[in-house]
């Protein structure tokens, strides 16, 4: 058994929080480099070395890559042989509290009904998945609402197939336009019920950027509308080019005879995200 306190969690969530606003991971920069290099129209390009430009003064002045640092979404994996002494969520809570205001992060979480600001940007939206083993991993993902809201689930018929998948995939980004700031990272879910479909989407945003599915099946289809986006030609924030899409991740789960779920969660090109294990 491993035992971990939960004073630990705070400090490493702390640090995530902080980290993530600032300092975007390797996987994005190179992302953002090669569209940068393959693109032909003058103003993308211009628009696509200005976030390069922008990511790099971020980490190395350490203020927040854009002003919307976002909602929380954390997702926790925690090994069956893991003990936390203590309350784990308002561990992790406490950690993006501290982070927001240490790191002087705008807070952006409110109440539904009364819009008033909770001034903490808590609470975060936790997701917890129990597995084997004696690792304690979390993933944060600052959620910007630009993107957020641009997101969308159906419920197809299954006639719809495959074709009707990637019809409505292709229409979400090109109906958000410039909305989620692209070039965006297009996160599917695919299967399950209506709730997890949506779920899938958002956590296949923490796979590393451009990682095909191990399915080979289910790559093609996330190249399939990868190239479809692309050459739609909305481009870098709107403004045309190849460019619109960095990448796609689907992630699939069985379903119902009756039922295809299709959710589609959409993230701005500064894709903030950190993980860290305990």
């Amino acid at each position: 058994m491993k035992t971990l306190q939960s004073s630990e969690i705070t400090v490493a969530v702390r640090a995530l929080a902080m980290s993530a606003s600032c300092d975007l991971e390797p996987d994005i920069l190179d992302k953002l480099l090669a569209a940068r290099d393959r693109e032909k129209s003058p103003l993308a390009k211009n628009a696509l070395e200005i976030l390069v430009t922008n990511a790099n003064i971020a980490s190395r002045e350490q203020i927040p890559v854009c002003q919307d640092t976002g909602i929380g979404v954390v997702f926790v994996t925690i090994g069956q042989e893991v003990i936390v002494e203590g309350n784990l969520e308002e561990a992790i809570q406490e950690g993006i509290r501290a982070g927001y205001a240490e790191g002087f992060l705008r807070k952006s979480v409110c109440d539904p009904v009364t819009r008033k600001n909770t001034g903490t940007n808590v609470p975060a939206v936790i997701h917890l998945e129990m597995v084997p083993g004696d690792k304690l991993r979390i993933g944060f993902l600052p959620k910007g609402c630009g993107s957020e809201n641009m997101s969308g689930l159906v419920m197809l018929p299954p006639s719809a197939g495959i074709p009707g998948v990637e019809e409505y995939v292709v229409q979400k980004v090109k109906d958000a336009g410039s909305n989620p700031c692209p070039p965006v990272v297009v996160g599917v879910g695919l299967g399950g019920t209506f709730e997890k479909a949506a779920l899938l989407a958002k956590k296949s945003l923490m796979r590393p950027l451009g990682d095909p599915n191990p399915d080979a099946k289910v790559a093609e289809i996330e190249q399939n509308i990868m190239q479809r986006i692309n050459q739609e030609g909305q481009g870098v924030m709107g403004w045309g080019g190849v460019n619109t899409a960095l990448a796609v991740h689907m992630e699939t789960y069985p379903t119902h005879i009756a039922s295809l779920p299709v959710a589609v969660n959409i993230q701005c090109h500064a894709h903030r995200h950190k993980e860290i294990e305990l």
